[in-house]
């Protein structure tokens, strides 16, 4: 993951795959997001890489076990299908490529995934 911070006045374009959705964290609230559905956050909120749930869930559930935790107050954007995501559903050998078939092997491809909706 790559992180740059901008400040400054004018207009920033963002890319972000699937659903961009807009979270406003209270003062201490927490949110834990998976791997790459983190697109911006503002300065006040707090950012850290946090273990959750067991190496046994990480290898064979298909939730990674290094989440980001980000806590309040401020504006979080996070969107609902990495594009690596996207990319891996729609490879012929992971049943995608307009066969009809299944999408992400490791879990499903809508907003539940990353955002907990």
């Amino acid at each position: 993951m790559v992180m740059q911070r901008l400040s400054g006045k004018g207009l920033c374009f963002v890319l972000a795959g699937g659903t961009p959705t807009q979270k406003r964290l209270r003062d201490g609230e927490t949110v834990y997001v998976d791997k790459g559905c983190l697109v911006a956050f503002q300065k006040s909120v707090s950012y850290e890489v946090s273990y959750t749930g067991s190496i046994k869930s990480a290898l064979f559930g298909g939730e990674g076990f290094l989440m980001q935790k980000l806590t309040g107050p401020g504006l979080v954007v996070l969107e609902s299908l990495p594009t690596e995501r996207l990319v891996d559903a729609m490879r012929p050998e992971n049943g995608g490529g307009g066969s009809g078939g299944g999408g992400y092997r490791r879990g499903g491809l809508g907003p539940e995934r990353c955002c907990g909706g």
